[in-house]
């Protein structure tokens, strides 16, 4: 999954300006260039204003945003953290809200309408997500400052003099923030809201490494600076960033020493979001926005249940291709339930199947990633122009984080993406699951959506990062089917390691909503993945917490991609010998990530527009997949 929406930052807004009522159209008149007459003002102008004035905000309160992406911002700043900032947030959005529901959708040009809907969309799940509260429990395994702050580094360009000067005034904020956050904490802690203790086991030596290793990171942009800053600035500069390194290591120790004694001892037993605040219209409200649709959790149940049977018996079939299968008569003898396990044993046993040093991993994961690279001119006539890497992920954090993740970048800020792997605990990263895991994180799925979104012209800058789950990350279970034409699962193993990651994400269907609906146990939830996956023991834990601790996120992918199916193969069955897969994906991507309902309408109207044309001298050549 991306970073940036696996690990929400854990800061928030700070106060701003009032609204400029002329950016929303309220005068009777806008003012056009000087000595010119002054135009009436239109709900396309109206709304145009909104938007502009929309992204202004956003890139002055999230700061750290807006650099990566190269936009501007006030360099100097970092978002604030803690309950001002965030009653802030709540409060300007509304604002906005306000001031979209003046403007009279039906007059908008299509264009238009269409970031209307998208805008007042985000808008809302904005505001109605703060009644939650969740924004006031911002630590755990899987996020906080402790992973903040060793990382704050890794998306900042460095390119002029006052990059550096900017940097280090962003990291004298950074002992404040993460006392401020722990005051917010503190707040929600005296009101009961605590997360499961489930959640935060690992977070004290997530801290504890983060301390030990002296947040030497944030200061290595420091070590080389260009002579365009004269030595005396550099050394000063350098002094400056080791007092505010020291500030927020002191920071950060005294919220381990609170999270000790005070927090952690007051996690919930419960790990169901149905018996936490407000809990169960929270868990509606995050299956509605994760997987963009309107399916309830006993829908969403039954779905996972019928594709875990569907895919159960596709990796049957897989089994009895392999070696193993075939060396014991025996095997064949067994009931289909224990031959799957003493698969599954065997695959998580033999050394065969897992590298024996890190270096041995990333290197085959690079050379996974570069066969596929060499696929993507067939499925793909846009490609984008941000090239990626793959790197390990910090070692620590690495034994709370699950196997991978992908790291967005941005050619105007000169930042590439990055595939992380990770390489924590070897013999629990099998070798079959790395080509499903290339292909989701890195080409065809994320790196490559999400830089096309990144570079795509005309189109607002909000909707290049827009909340739409479903979409990115169906997209990328989607791009892990793609392997099969492209000749990756040849290999039985490998292409049970496909179906691996596929049941998976069907079994996040059942457990998700079976742990925050239906009364399901960790240990049952477990238990379940044990007996349908092959996923290693750890990787198991770590993914039922995630699901405790991110209600309803890992019901975007399945359905997402089971949506996206769907859609192409009603495209190909409209088209038939005009559809072209290329310009399928092409026209699929080509507007940034939707929602799975607006995706289906842009989808329909491309096919409409290709069966309305005429004079198609001969048909388009499909190119499977």
């Amino acid at each position: 999954m991306p970073q940036n929406q696996m690990r929400k930052t854990t800061l928030f807004i700070a106060s701003f300006i009032a609204l400029s009522t002329i950016c929303f159209g309220l005068k009777v008149h806008e003012t056009t260039l000087a000595g010119q007459s002054p135009k009436p003002v239109t709900p396309d102008s109206a709304f145009d204003a909104l938007a502009a004035e929309y992204q202004r905000w956003r890139d002055f309160s999230f700061p750290e945003s807006a650099i990566s992406h190269a936009r501007s911002t006030a360099p100097d700043r970092i978002t604030e953290p803690g309950m001002r900032g965030a009653l802030n947030r709540h409060n300007e959005v509304g604002t906005f809200i306000e001031q979209i529901s003046a403007i009279d959708r039906s007059r908008l040009t299509a264009t238009n309408q269409l970031d209307f809907d998208l805008l007042q969309r985000e808008l809302h799940n904005d505001f109605d997500s703060f009644r939650f509260k969740r924004w006031m429990m911002p630590v755990s395994q899987r996020g906080g400052p402790q992973q903040d702050l060793p990382q704050f580094a890794e998306s900042v360009p460095f390119h002029q003099a006052e990059d550096w000067e900017n940097y280090v005034k962003r990291m004298s904020r950074l002992g404040a923030s993460v006392r401020d956050t722990q005051a917010m904490m503190e707040e929600g802690l005296a009101e009961g809201l605590v997360p499961p203790a489930a959640i935060l086991e690992g977070v004290v030596a997530q801290f504890e490494s983060v301390l030990r290793g002296n947040l030497n990171e944030i200061e290595v942009p420091l070590a080389q600076m260009p002579d365009s800053i004269p030595a005396p600035q550099q050394a000063t500069l350098r002094e400056q960033a080791r007092t505010a390194k020291l500030d927020a290591l002191l920071a950060l120790g005294e919220m381990l020493t609170w999270l000790k004694e005070s927090y952690i001892p007051k996690g919930l037993t419960s790990i169901s979001a149905k018996d936490q605040y407000l809990g169960t219209e929270y868990y509606a409200f995050e299956l509605k926005r994760f997987t963009t649709t309107d399916l309830t959790a006993d829908e969403i149940h039954r779905i996972g249940l019928a594709e875990v049977a569907r895919i159960r018996s596709e990796m049957l079939k897989v089994i009895a291709r392999t070696e193993w299968f075939a060396a014991d008569p025996a095997r064949a003898e067994l009931s289909s339930d224990d031959r799957f396990t003493a698969f599954v044993a065997y695959l998580r046993t033999d050394p065969r199947f897992y590298h024996t040093s890190a270096e041995s991993l990333l290197s085959g994961y690079r050379d996974i990633c570069k066969r596929i690279d060499a696929k993507l001119p067939e499925y793909f006539g846009v490609l984008p122009r941000l090239p990626y890497g793959v790197r390990e992920i910090p070692r620590f954090m690495a034994p709370s984080q699950t196997t991978a993740y992908y790291q967005f970048g941005s050619m105007k800020a000169g930042l590439p993406g990055w595939f992380y792997a990770n390489t924590y605990a070897l013999d629990q990263r099998p070798t079959y699951e790395m080509i499903p895991l290339s292909l989701h994180e890195a080409v065809p799925g994320h790196h490559l959506q999400i830089s096309i979104a990144d570079e795509i012209d005309g189109v607002r800058e909000f909707r290049r990062d827009i909340d739409a789950t479903a979409f990115v990350e169906g997209w990328a279970l989607y791009a892990e089917r793609l392997g099969i034409s492209m000749g990756l699962y040849e290999n039985p193993y490998d292409d049970f390691g496909r179906l691996l990651y596929e049941m998976w994400r069907a079994c996040r269907l059942v457990v998700d909503t079976g742990m925050h609906a239906f009364g399901m146990s960790r240990a049952d939830a477990i238990t379940f993945m044990q007996r349908n996956t092959a996923l290693s023991q750890l990787n198991i834990e770590r993914e039922i917490d995630r699901y405790i601790g991110w209600p309803g996120q890992a019901c975007g992918y399945k359905i997402g991609e089971l949506e996206i199916r769907r859609i192409r193969a009603t495209c190909e069955k409209r088209l038939g010998a005009h559809f072209d897969l290329r310009t399928f994906h092409d026209h699929l991507l080509g507007a940034g990530a939707l929602p799975l309902n607006v995706l289906r309408t842009r989808m329909d109207a491309w096919c409409d527009a290709l069966l309305s044309q005429e004079g198609i001298a001969q048909p388009l050549a499909p190119n499977g997949g």
